[in-house]
């Protein structure tokens, strides 16, 4: 077999495959900004919407290992990953359409069930797509492509309900129980546009065919400094391991149950032991699996690959972790942060409270701007100074501009603080990916991919267990702190990547 490198893109290639993020965006950003909104509206108790948002995290960690192992394997006439943009695009766009006409709280739930779910069919094969069609060299540009899209996309959508009522004369208010029109609309041309920019990139980017990525494969493989005959670890982790593993976990999550119970701490905290019984049972289920000889499905290669991941991608998944807690702890408590702390009212009901509110979805709408520009400047850094000092530069960055949420007093100058926070979110959105896509072999891109969802997703449930009882019992309920754990995460988080190891390093 022949060995050759992949084709350099062009700047219009590049940005034909990376367009479909810009309509995923826009769903997760209607979805992010206007779900709550939605729930309330159909009579939901505001303590409940933190246990009807689990939809998106669960989801995330269920669909994306799934249809990454689904895609690795897909070699249709229309091609690997191409498929699943294309059936992810048509429920999210149709469930975009109708999620704002529920006419029940229970019916909306479900609702963004299918819609996340569908968002995270399109999106996971997305990540997989820039490794399958660069050459490593310039997959910086190509997640840093991505990264400019989401920016776009996140700042479009966060504007279109207030764009309808201010650009159009749309209705921004309804009747008790019905959603306003400006919400509807903002979610019909949502829905339209998610399809049409997927769309896009399904029509004008072909991909390579399983002959080409065997040789692109191959020459990575020497690139690397691999025998051009090398394969992936075998799976070869034996069925007592599994058993074993699986015990500890779950007397982990029993003994967690009754230290929570017995001190009578907030009841968000047994996720966290529900996880580790959750990760027991599915160990068992594979030691069971494997006990038949039933190896040949998905479930077991997907836990399997788990545990098989390279040591580069171990090491990238404590810098994930890091990275999105920081993210966490922001989205959590920057609406109240910023309302109490620089409004000087943390009263709901507050006018004062409005304004900060109304200031948090301005500076939300700046950081995710400056993501898109960052976007453009980070493959001049890391061209620079390479992908892990990049990385950690802009996350020290980011660090900065959370640390003076606390010292800023003027609201208008946090418009300056969202700067760092910018950078750092379009560097965690696109690096990392560079990297992880340098040390997997791409029969196994997607799938790993997938898994490495799950340093996004575990994060964001460990910090709706356990920030609400910190920011309460060690900083007396103030919300601003949030910050302050943000900033000290990504510190730590930027730390953490200078001890990957990367190909080809000294």
């Amino acid at each position: 077999m022949t060995m050759r490198e992949k084709p350099y893109l062009n700047f219009w290639q590049i940005w034909n495959m990376c367009f479909g993020f810009l309509g995923i965006q826009i769903g997760f950003a209607l979805q992010n900004a206007n779900t709550s909104r939605i729930f309330q509206t159909l009579g939901a108790d505001y303590n409940n919407l933190p246990i009807l948002w689990l939809a998106a995290p669960i989801t995330g960690l269920v669909i994306q290992p799934i249809i990454g192992h689904m895609s690795d394997k897909t070699w249709g006439k229309f091609g690997r990953r191409r498929p699943y943009f294309l059936w992810g695009a048509l429920f999210a766009s149709a469930a975009l359409i109708i999620m704002p006409n529920s006419p029940t709280l229970w019916f909306a739930a479900s609702m963004l069930w299918i819609m996340d779910a569908s968002i995270n069919v399109s999106m996971e094969p997305f990540r997989a797509f820039v490794g399958d069609m660069m050459p490593q060299k310039q997959r910086p540009k190509g997640y840093a492509m991505q990264t400019f899209f989401i920016g776009v996309g996140a700042v479009s959508a966060s504007m279109l309900p207030w764009i309808m009522t201010n650009w159009f004369d749309v209705a921004n208010t309804a009747p008790p129980g019905e959603i306003p029109d400006s919400v509807k609309y903002a979610f019909y041309v949502g829905g339209i546009s998610f399809f049409l920019a997927v769309a896009w990139t399904v029509f004008t980017t072909k991909e390579y065919s399983p002959e080409e990525m065997a040789e692109f494969e191959k020459f990575e493989r020497v690139q690397r400094g691999l025998s051009e005959h090398a394969t992936h670890v075998v799976n070869d982790r034996s069925i007592n391991k599994f058993v074993a593993h699986g015990v500890l976990w779950f007397l982990a999550g029993l003994i967690l149950t009754a230290f929570f119970i017995g001190l009578n701490l907030d009841k968000q905290l047994y996720i966290l032991s529900g996880g580790c019984i959750v990760f027991a049972c599915v160990q068992w289920a594979v030691a069971i699996l494997k006990s038949k000889n039933r190896t040949q499905n998905g479930f077991v290669e997907v836990v399997e690959d788990l545990f098989a991941m390279p040591s580069a991608m171990r090491q990238l998944a404590v810098v994930q972790f890091f990275s999105w807690f920081a993210l966490f702890a922001m989205w959590i408590y920057g609406t109240a942060a910023v309302a109490e702390h620089h409004f000087g009212n943390g009263d709901p009901t507050s006018a004062a409270f409005a304004e900060g509110a109304d200031w948090w979805g301005v500076l939300s709408a700046a950081y995710n701007g400056y993501a898109a520009i960052a976007a453009i400047v980070i493959p001049i850094i890391v061209a620079k100074v390479g992908l892990k000092l990049g990385h950690m530069i802009n996350l020290w960055i980011g660090a900065l501009g959370f640390l003076s949420f606390l010292v800023v007093e003027d609201p208008t100058w946090l418009l300056l603080s969202t700067v760092g926070v910018g950078f750092a979110w379009a560097s965690i959105l696109s690096l990392p990916y560079s990297m992880l896509s340098n040390v997997l072999p791409s029969h196994k891109l997607g799938v790993y991919m997938g898994i490495f969802n799950f340093f996004i997703v575990l994060p964001q449930i460990l910090a709706a267990a356990v920030l609400g009882f910190i920011i309460t019992e060690m900083f007396d309920a103030k919300p601003i702190y949030g910050f302050a754990i943000g900033g000290i995460s990504w510190f730590i988080a930027g730390f953490t990547v200078l001890l990957v190891k990367l190909p080809n390093e000294d």
